[in-house]
């Protein structure tokens, strides 16, 4: 386990129940934001090598999150959630189930799970209990024997291994709260083409230690192994361009759950010296727009958001703290 942070998957046969503990090294308001962000769910709810494509989300009592599951053949198999209490930063308690199409009918011929999910923070820790319960015995044996421990954990620790490499690399390479403005581009796999051309044509060298890939996440206790054909894309580069402007940029290979449209692969970063011009920046540039992020501090040092403003332009807004 990661950091030998707590973890626990208990079978209950008696009740029909499966009651899971996981403990994150990071506020709650950032874990909360993973289980009912849609953009964030997409990267990591489905077990490997499935991944989740969102239709629709509701997240409000009586609401629906309507989505896929699409298996390797590119088969989708659609399931709803429907959120009967929520309880903001505490709990939720909601029903799944799979769906005839991606309508949300509901096909009565697989079971459904009812979910209850807390969320506890201590000593900058999330804590998430589960409980998943089910209508029958054999339901429930057969979710445990689709591996539903090993998939959900193993998302979990990508995700998390992800996070933590890319925003380790971004604070190391930027030492001081001096101010700047940068543009943090998303690629499907051509990073390093696009940045080498950027680079000749600006005439200018990668700060820090040039292009970092993926094989250099470093390894962690209970993490899987990066998947070979990933090893080599990029994780992380940083160019000065015309004026001390910057680019950012990575690889979102579909492998790990991301799916890029026309619209998310760019976004405008803001470092501002201050975390009260931070927050002024924040409140302005989201009046209107839509917040995916709130602002708040984060488990990796920064006081931390994103969201799209009401043009359609996507922010992302960073201050380093002491």
């Amino acid at each position: 386990m990661k950091n030998n942070l707590l973890f626990n998957f208990d079978v209950d046969k008696a009740t029909n129940k499966v009651h899971v503990t996981r403990e994150f090294a990071a506020e709650v308001s950032l874990v909360w934001e993973a289980w009912t962000n849609p953009e964030i769910l997409d990267q990591w709810w489905a077990p490997k090598p499935y991944k989740t494509v969102t239709k629709s989300m509701d997240f409000k009592e009586g609401g629906t999150w309507l989505y896929a599951m699409i298996s390797p053949e590119n088969v989708a198999h659609w399931c709803r959630n429907d959120y009967t209490k929520i309880n903001p930063l505490q709990g939720f308690e909601s029903v799944d189930a799979f769906c005839l199409d991606d309508t949300g009918t509901i096909n009565t011929k697989f079971p459904q799970t009812e979910w209850k999910t807390n969320f506890n923070e201590a000593n900058g820790n999330t804590t998430v209990s589960i409980i998943a319960t089910y209508q029958s015995l054999e339901d429930l044996e057969k979710i445990i024997a689709l591996g539903f421990k090993e998939g959900f954990t193993m998302a979990l620790e990508n995700l998390d291994a992800y996070i933590e490499a890319q925003f380790k690399l971004r604070n190391s390479l930027r030492p001081d709260n001096t101010p700047r403005v940068t543009t943090y581009l998303n690629f499907a796999g051509n990073t390093e083409e696009a940045m080498l051309f950027y680079k000749k044509v600006f005439q200018t060298e990668f700060n820090g230690a040039g292009l970092k890939r993926f094989q250099d996440i470093p390894p962690t206790e209970g993490n899987p192994e990066v998947a070979e054909n990933l090893k080599n894309m990029i994780l992380y580069a940083e160019l000065p361009i015309l004026g001390n402007h910057i680019l950012m940029a990575t690889d979102a290979p579909k492998e790990m759950g991301f799916t890029l449209t026309q619209g998310n692969t760019m976004h405008i970063c803001l470092e501002p010296e201050t975390k009260e011009e931070t927050q002024r920046l924040f409140n302005e540039l989201m009046e209107g727009g839509k917040i995916l992020t709130p602002l708040q501090d984060m488990f990796f040092g920064s006081y931390f958001g994103q969201g799209t403003d009401k043009f359609g332009i996507n922010w992302m807004f960073n201050f380093k703290n002491s």
